[in-house]
C-alpha cells in the first residue's frame, strides 16, 4: 500500500481538486493522510464531504507534535501504514502525473525517489524568484559533488517507509526537513534516484513557505551535505 502525506492549513480552496487529481493517477491501494494542526481548519469539512475512489482511503491525522510543516510531515510519517510514503502539497503545485514513474522506481529497489525540477525534463513555473534561484543552486551544486538528485529541497519525494523510520529527524518547523532527509539518507547509503517533475506555483490560498526564517536551517543541512560529499570514508550509495 502507498501512503500519501499531505500537510494542510487553510487549504479548503485546493484540497478537493488535489484529491480528485490523485484519484486519477494512483493505480495502487493507497491511503491519503491529511495532516492538520487545528480542529477548526476549514480544510477538514471539505475532506469529510469527499468520497474517495474504491482503492483509496482518506484519513485525517491531527499533528500533535507542534506547529509547522516539519512536524506535520513527521506526524504523517508516524501514522503511515504503507510500505512507501510520498509527500505532496495540497495546492496541486506538484507533478502528480509523475507519481506512477516514482512508484516504478520504488519497485526497482530505490529507497528515495525525488521529483526533480532541475534535472533534464523537469521545470519550475512561477514562485518567488530568489527562492527558486537558491533552491536551484543548492541542488545543482550538491549534484556536482555526487548527490544522486538535482533537487534535494523539493517536498515531492517518495520514501521507503522502513528506511525512513530508521532516521532520527531533527527538523521541527520548516520545509528544511526535506533536505535533512536527503542528506541523512545519502550518508546512510540509501539507493536514491530522481524523475523529472514540473512544479507550478499555487493559484489559490497563501504559501506557507518562510524563506528568511528557514534559510539558516537550510544552510545547516547544505553544509552537512558538503561534508558527506567530501568525506573519503562516506558510505553513501553511488547507484552502481
Amino acid at each position: 500500500m502507498l501512503s500519501i502525506v499531505i500537510p494542510v492549513r487553510n487549504e479548503a480552496e485546493n484540497i478537493r481538486t488535489t484529491l480528485t487529481a490523485l484519484s486519477g493517477v494512483v493505480g495502487v491501494p493507497a491511503e491519503v493522510l491529511i495532516v492538520y494542526d487545528d480542529e477548526n481548519d476549514p480544510t477538514l469539512p471539505v475532506v469529510r464531504a469527499s468520497t474517495p475512489p474504491p482503492n483509496i482511503e482518506y484519513r485525517l491525522i491531527r499533528n500533535n507534535l507542534g506547529r509547522g510543516p516539519a512536524n506535520a510531515l513527521r506526524a504523517g510519517f508516524a501514522a503511515a501504514q504503507g510500505e512507501a510514503i510520498v509527500v505532496t502539497m495540497a495546492d496541486l503545485s506538484d507533478d502528480l502525473p509523475a507519481l506512477p514513474t516514482m512508484l516504478a522506481r520504488f519497485g526497482e529497489g530505490y529507497d528515495l525517489v525525488s521529483g526533480s525540477r532541475y534535472m533534464p525534463g523537469g521545470e519550475q513555473v512561477g514562485g518567488p524568484w530568489l527562492k527558486g534561484k537558491l533552491s536551484n543552486f543548492a541542488g545543482m551544486s550538491l549534484h556536482l559533488l555526487g548527490l544522486p538528485t538535482h533537487d534535494p529541497t523539493n517536498s515531492y519525494k517518495l520514501y521507503r517507509t522502513e528506511r525512513l523510520r530508521q532516521l532520527s529527524l531533527e527538523s521541527g518547523n520548516g520545509f528544511e526537513i526535506n533536505l535533512e532527509i536527503v542528506v541523512k539518507a545519502w550518508r546512510a547509503g540509501w539507493r536514491i534516484t530522481e524523475v523529472p517533475a514540473r512544479w507550478v506555483d499555487r493559484t489559490a490560498g497563501r504559501s506557507k513557505f518562510k524563506l528568511w526564517r528557514w534559510l539558516p536551517r537550510y544552510l545547516r543541512w547544505y553544509a552537512q551535505a558538503v561534508v558527506v560529499a567530501l568525506t573519503p570514508s562516506r558510505v553513501h550509495d553511488q547507484n552502481r
